[in-house]
């Protein structure tokens, strides 16, 4: 949604606006702990978590400068698209299924790693993180929350090693100067990252992601016409 939105409002990428970037991933991090505070003092939880981080972890530091050319507009629709049939067919293909693993303390080692490696996937534009790692769960057996607050956790190392790099290796692009701006939209997204989660998490208790992937191709298509026709 980055993406689209600043190519869509002409944003020039400028120092002040990987800033604003970086202030905005920082508030959604820090929401998640927010949420998950205890979770993430449970020691074999988290050995859950980093190793399903490492697949990401290991490719997003090998394919850096492969994933950073991929960031264009026709990309980003064409995976949009993509990602909403999976979605969609993934739903109907577990319409009827049951699910063997109930809560995220329950997810074996294998499948930790293995999601890890879905959410890998989500290294193309356009690919939705948290619909690669939750689809990867529910292919796996998690029930539909299970998986969503698994996807949940892991964002946080992702996101963070993610930012943490990018910092790094652009730290001398980097305009801090106009830090109110910043700090608004830390809040902001702090915020909206606690309205999403809860909201989110209620919604899958009795609804299938197929409303998301009806979403994601509408958009998909609508952001085409808009790069072919309008502009």
């Amino acid at each position: 949604h980055l993406i689209l939105v600043s190519n869509l409002l002409g944003i020039q990428q400028t120092e002040q606006h990987k800033a604003f970037e970086v202030s905005i991933q920082l508030g959604s991090i820090l929401a998640v702990v927010f949420l998950y505070f205890k979770k993430f003092l449970d020691t074999n939880l988290m050995k859950r978590i980093l190793i399903a981080f490492i697949p990401t972890g290991i490719l997003g530091f090998v394919l850096y400068k492969i994933i950073k050319s991929l960031f264009n507009p026709y990309i980003v629709v064409f995976m949009l698209v993509f990602g909403g049939l999976f979605l969609i067919l993934i739903e109907l293909y577990h319409k009827n299924k049951s699910y063997d693993i109930n809560s995220i303390y329950e997810v074996p080692y294998q499948k930790a790693f293995l999601i890890g490696v879905f959410q890998s996937l989500a290294m193309i534009p356009g690919t939705s993180r948290s619909g690669a790692t939750i689809v990867g769960g529910l292919l796996l057996g998690l029930n539909r929350k299970t998986a969503a607050e698994f996807s949940f956790m892991l964002a946080v190392p992702t996101m963070f090693m993610a930012t943490l790099y990018d910092v790094y290796k652009n730290h001398s692009n980097f305009n801090l100067s106009d830090w109110e701006n910043l700090i608004v939209g830390f809040i902001v997204a702090f915020i909206s990252a606690l309205f999403a989660i809860k909201w989110l998490l209620k919604f899958i208790s009795n609804h299938s992601f197929i409303p998301f992937g009806i979403y994601r191709i509408i958009l998909g298509i609508l952001i085409l016409y808009y790069f072919i026709v309008l502009r």
